[in-house]
């Protein structure tokens, strides 16, 4: 499944030496994005409008680290209707706007009781970002930060994004974000306080990347080596994220078709790959199951038709070819029957003799036919259903079969009817 992953410019913010910035943007933006055929690896990358991006199946819109804070407490219990006014409520002393121009999120797979992350932005331009991104026709599936609190910690030296954070003549402005299971924190290199933000020791775990053109002065900063991660690999990587800032008055309220549209998308993310890939395996073991059980089978039957023919070979020598063993059995040995003299089990004396058992001392029958397989009798007079019945019952269980035809007789034959 195809992801292009769109980097929303940095929040635009007033400042004492212009406090009219924020009003207005000449021309249209342009937004760096990056495409993935399956999530995992980057397809093609680059920058433009809206109107240009490339198609795909899930569209990702990432936020900068600046436009992110996060506010750890325990989660409350309250509806889900109910729960943005009371994280609102725990959280009012700790903003610096009125709740009601921010947008929360709460951690995935948070649980009532226990302390948890909670992702907040300013709400107006967030909202107007996706209004955006809905006008060139991109359909946001999931609004992911740029980085997130989570182990183990990483440090991430990347330029300062061109919509809120300026650069200098001498070159782009560089910023560390701090992301570790203690918060999410930015701040710029400069200054002689900006070392000592980090903790110490570092972390043993910690991890350093840095985007090519800052990779130089971040090792000279921090004093060590880094790893060299561009800005695309970053987007790709944050876009895995289990976070979803998507929630409460910004959750998609798709029907029908668009949400079994956006569970099948879901179904194809990076996300659940294992959970494809188990399903595909057990589809091949049982299709490998039946394959393995239908030769077995196969090869049962087989064999069994081999004994079948060497056992009619065995006792009749003199049938050499074999079309069907039981059939030639049967005929084989009725020949031999035939020729001692001994009745066979559908001979007019064999079933005559087994009628005798059941039939009343001294009752004649009105009524006898014999046709080579069966003997047909009339029931003595004064027989009713019950008597029917158990003169039925009394031969089945010597192995006969009785049917009752239309012209009232009983028909007694050994083996099913023909």
């Amino acid at each position: 499944m195809s992801i292009l992953i769109i980097q929303l410019p940095a929040r635009q913010r007033p400042s004492a030496s212009a406090p009219d910035a924020a009003v207005a943007t000449p021309g249209p933006l342009s937004y760096a994005y990056v495409l993935s055929a399956d999530g995992e690896t980057l397809s093609r990358q680059g920058r433009g409008e809206l109107t240009q991006m490339p198609a795909a199946d899930s569209v990702v819109a990432m936020l900068a680290p600046t436009d992110v804070s996060w506010h750890r407490l325990t989660l409350p219990k309250a509806p889900q209707a109910r729960l943005r006014a009371a994280l609102a409520s725990l959280l009012e002393d700790a903003l610096l706007d009125e709740p009601e121009q921010l947008h929360l999120a709460v951690a995935p797979q948070a649980k009532v009781g226990q302390p948890t992350w909670v992702a907040v932005c300013d709400h107006t331009w967030l909202t107007s970002q996706l209004m955006a991104l809905e006008k060139a026709q991109l359909r946001v599936d999931r609004v992911v930060p740029g980085a997130a609190p989570d182990e183990p910690a990483t440090a991430l030296f990347h330029e300062a994004l061109e919509a809120g954070q300026g650069s200098s003549e001498s070159g782009p402005e560089v910023l560390m974000t701090w992301a570790s299971p203690e918060g999410v924190s930015t701040w710029p290199l400069g200054g002689s306080l900006s070392r000592g933000l980090l903790p110490d020791p570092l972390p043993p775990q910690a991890r350093f990347f840095a985007t090519p053109p800052v990779a130089s002065p971040a090792e000279r900063w921090l004093g060590r080596a880094v790893t060299v991660q561009t800005a695309s690999e970053h987007m790709l990587l944050a876009s895995r994220s289990l976070w979803n800032l998507l929630q409460f008055e910004l959750a998609p309220r798709s029907k029908g078709a668009h949400a079994l549209s956006d569970q099948w998308r879901r179904f194809l993310s990076p996300t659940w790959r294992p959970v494809r890939v188990g399903l595909l395996a057990l589809l091949g073991v049982q299709v490998l199951g039946l394959n393995v059980w239908a030769w077995h089978q196969q090869h049962t039957l087989k064999s069994r038709q081999a004994q079948r023919v060497q056992l009619l070979q065995q006792a009749h020598p003199q049938v050499r070819v074999v079309l069907d063993a039981p059939v030639q059995m049967q005929r084989e040995t009725d020949t031999l029957r035939a020729q001692a003299g001994e009745p066979g089990a559908n001979d007019l004396e064999s079933l005559m003799a087994l009628v005798a058992t059941a039939w009343p001392l001294e009752t004649p029958t009105a009524s006898l036919r014999y046709d080579g397989q069966a003997l047909s009798v009339a029931p003595p007079a004064g027989w009713g259903p019950g008597e029917i019945e158990a003169f039925r019952a009394q031969l089945g269980a010597a192995g006969a079969q009785v049917d009752s035809e239309a012209d009232g007789l009983l028909t007694v034959r050994r083996g099913p009817r023909s």
